[in-house]
């Protein structure tokens, strides 16, 4: 007897095929199981699904279907809360079901034939053979401060969802590595999601898991998911999550979609992190999704940072005003005479002209590497200088290709264009008017880290760290930023160096800003904290606050130097009531007065929000389209009813208009109400797909719809 099943493929929503296709099979196979189809000339891997109500009395004759190939025999069907996960993510994020489940699958299954797969499953049966040395004992771990107690005490006995507000240094990775191992120890066959918004920003964090769990609970226990890996190193690690022998998996925003077939537990570390949502394909928010994840689950969630974001902190109001979260707090850094470090503000208008480093922090940081400590100067700009500029024509380094300009890098003499990749050798003169001198404009942590040798020249280090430095040599700077990191294990060297007292200045974007446990800094500075107070961007103050916070974070980790840790910024706005927030070390103020003047001007979280994007040859084919677009809304079906709450703006080009000779535009949708929201924006699809094909669509070469957007 043949049967009908319904398989899902990798098409993506603009696609024709974008819903399940219909294959026979000679054998019923349950839905989540993995199999090989036919698609025209190709053989490709898909997923059954369950089939949609009223489904089996408009189902084709199994006879007039073509054959699946088979089953991937050895693996067990994907969980109905993993379906039902991958139905909610492209359902909410208006994108293909197929698109969603088969890019949370790893790559390798699509390329592996039946043989080599079954060879895998052989080899990943024999390494999964528990260590019977196995002693899950949890007598040799360190005290709880009483904070970490109450919270996780709280955690044990109450629901949740919870949001962990713990200081930088308060000790949120003890909580969450205790919540695992009880979570483990209790249940043996209970599984964990730890995710973190970069692998490669935290290697402490996957280290200290591994040296906690694998002795436990074998070599397997931990596992990383992260974009990272090699696709041999990916398919590894699902199978292991998938099989359940293992028991955590450590890993960033696609991790959220991991088989794990006995998910208890889901931690997202730095729950505020713009990295948890994704910027192509289905732009997906993995920490609500690992809240919604956890519900389908029942398992518990919880959020931790110490700058949550603002969405987070409203939704963990007190229970009475509607709040959703529950709120642990852990204010105190860890050590009896921990304390926060003390944030001095520079008024940069007191300081000499075209100042750089004011003297007086330049002379603390003598101080500090004259006393055998080390300090971090943060600058989120990397390459030498912004732009070159030829002072007589007024000829910059523009991008051809983007609305940018094209980013000087002295070292290898380059500029370089940080949206497209465009690169050339730096001229001889300028290209306009023939003029040899042309000069860098702005600063990058190229020409920091240049302009601090020179200031530095003269202070020596002393002989306090090692006898293999000897006293009297010069000051020693290091530089940490993706140009400085490209080559294969330079991150981990260089994070060495700086761990082991070798660096005393350490220069770097915001790769060093967070997730680091630096002992030995004492001082952290902040070149140019005025970035982001002004801009056009709603979100970007929540922003620049988050991240000299965590930034300010990385100074006096070890108590027995805190008392004297500092955080400089230099400003032209001393005043300015985010500096003050963040002198208090005081959060809670900064968010009520970002979430007062936000439910004023009726923005995230009091409203919800999507942008439609448009990419074409020209703006006005983007802009046209995009224009089309919002005028068919008004001839939907129940069009009057829909758009009754809907705010549809202009379309508008892009703040970034152009990328790599592509033309960008967008349009804002925003709603006071979220269900209402996602009604028209899934009727809404039907017009978009028809604009794409009338004349308006002509030279489009891509729209998509981004839902709760986080850049406008």
């Amino acid at each position: 007897m043949s049967h009908c099943l319904a398989v899902l493929l990798q098409t993506p929503a603009h696609s024709q095929m974008a819903g399940a296709l219909s294959y026979r099979s000679e054998v019923p196979l349950p839905p989540g199981t993995l199999v090989r189809v036919p698609l025209g000339k190709r053989e490709v891997l898909g997923v059954v699904w369950d089939q949609p109500e009223g489904a089996a009395e408009q189902a084709i004759a199994p006879e007039r279907l073509r054959s699946l190939i088979g089953p991937l025999e050895g693996l067990a069907p994907l969980t109905p809360s993993w379906r039902q996960l991958i139905d909610f993510a492209a359902s909410y994020y208006q994108r293909s079901v197929g698109e969603v489940a088969l890019a949370a699958l790893p790559p390798q299954l699509r390329e592996l034939s039946t043989v080599q797969l079954a060879r895998r499953l052989k080899r990943h049966a024999k390494e999964s053979v528990p260590d019977a040395a196995i002693n899950p004992s949890t007598d040799d771990l360190d005290l709880l401060t009483p904070e970490q107690a109450q919270a996780l005490a709280r955690f044990e006995t109450e629901s949740g969802p919870f949001l962990l507000f713990g200081a930088t240094g308060s000790g949120k990775t003890e909580v969450y590595l205790r919540s695992v191992q009880r979570l483990l120890t209790a249940d043996p066959q209970a599984q964990a999601m730890v995710m973190v918004p970069e692998i490669n920003l935290t290697p402490q964090l996957e280290a200290r898991f591994m040296a906690r769990f694998n002795p436990l609970f074998g070599e397997q226990a931990v596992v990383s998911l992260h974009s990272g890996m090699s696709p041999a190193q990916r398919l590894k690690s699902w199978l292991a999550a998938h099989s359940g022998v293992a028991r955590i998996v450590l890993g960033t925003r696609m991790a959220v979609f991991a088989s794990l077939p006995r998910l208890r537990l889901i931690i997202v570390d730095e729950e505020h992190d713009p990295s948890y949502k994704s910027g192509e394909g289905a732009r997906y928010s993995a920490r609500d999704l690992a809240v919604y994840r956890a519900r389908l689950e029942g398992a518990k969630v919880l959020l931790g940072s110490a700058t949550p974001s603002l969405e987070s902190w409203h939704h963990s109001r007190p229970a009475a005003e509607g709040g959703r979260y529950l709120r642990l707090e852990m204010p105190s850094r860890i050590g009896t005479d921990a304390t926060l470090p003390l944030v001095r503000r520079v008024d940069m208008t007191h300081q000499p002209k075209r100042c750089v480093i004011a003297p007086p922090l330049l002379a603390a940081i003598a101080q500090r590497v004259a006393s055998g400590e080390q300090s971090l100067i943060f600058l989120n700009r990397r390459g030498y200088a912004p732009v070159l500029h030829c002072s007589d024509c007024d000829w910059k380094s523009e991008c051809p290709n983007c609305s940018a300009f094209r980013v000087f890098h002295k070292i290898d003499r380059t500029l370089r264009c940080h949206h497209c990749g465009f690169t050339e050798r730096v001229p001889r003169a300028c290209p306009a008017c023939g003029n040899p001198d042309i000069t860098a404009m702005g600063r990058g942590t190229e020409r920091l880290e240049e302009h601090l040798a020179e200031l530095l020249a003269d202070v020596r280090r002393p002989n306090s760290v090692s006898e293999q430095w000897p006293e009297g040599e010069p000051v020693r700077i290091a530089r940490i930023d993706a140009d400085s990191t490209r080559l294969k294990g330079e991150l981990a060297s260089q994070l060495a160096r700086v761990h082991s007292g070798e660096i005393d200045v350490l220069v770097g974007t915001q790769m060093i800003a967070k997730g680091h446990d630096f002992r030995r800094i004492t001082l952290v500075a902040a070149i140019n904290a005025d970035s982001a107070l002004f801009s056009s961007d709603f979100r970007a103050p929540e922003r620049l606050f988050s991240l000299l916070m965590q930034a300010a974070g990385r100074a006096g980790r070890d108590a027995d130097i805190s008392g004297h840790s500092e955080m400089w910024l230099q400003t032209m706005h001393p005043q300015h009531p985010l500096f003050e927030a963040l002198k208090r070390h005081d959060y809670p103020a900064f968010a009520a007065g970002q979430l007062a003047e936000r439910a004023q001007a009726a923005m995230p979280p009091f409203s919800f929000q999507a942008l439609v994007r448009a990419e074409a040859r020209t703006q006005e084919i983007a802009q046209g389209f995009l224009s089309a677009a919002s005028a068919g809304a008004l001839s939907m079906a129940d069009g009057q009813s829909l758009l009754q709450h809907i705010s549809l703006y202009p379309a508008v080009p892009m703040s970034m208009q152009r990328v790599a000779n592509v033309e960008r535009a967008q349009m804002l949708v925003e709603c006071p109400s979220r269900a209402a929201l996602q009604r028209f924006l899934s009727a809404w699809q039907t017009v978009l797909h028809a604009t794409r094909g009338q004349a308006e669509g002509k030279g489009l070469l891509r729209w998509a719809i981004d839902v709760d957007p986080l850049l406008i």
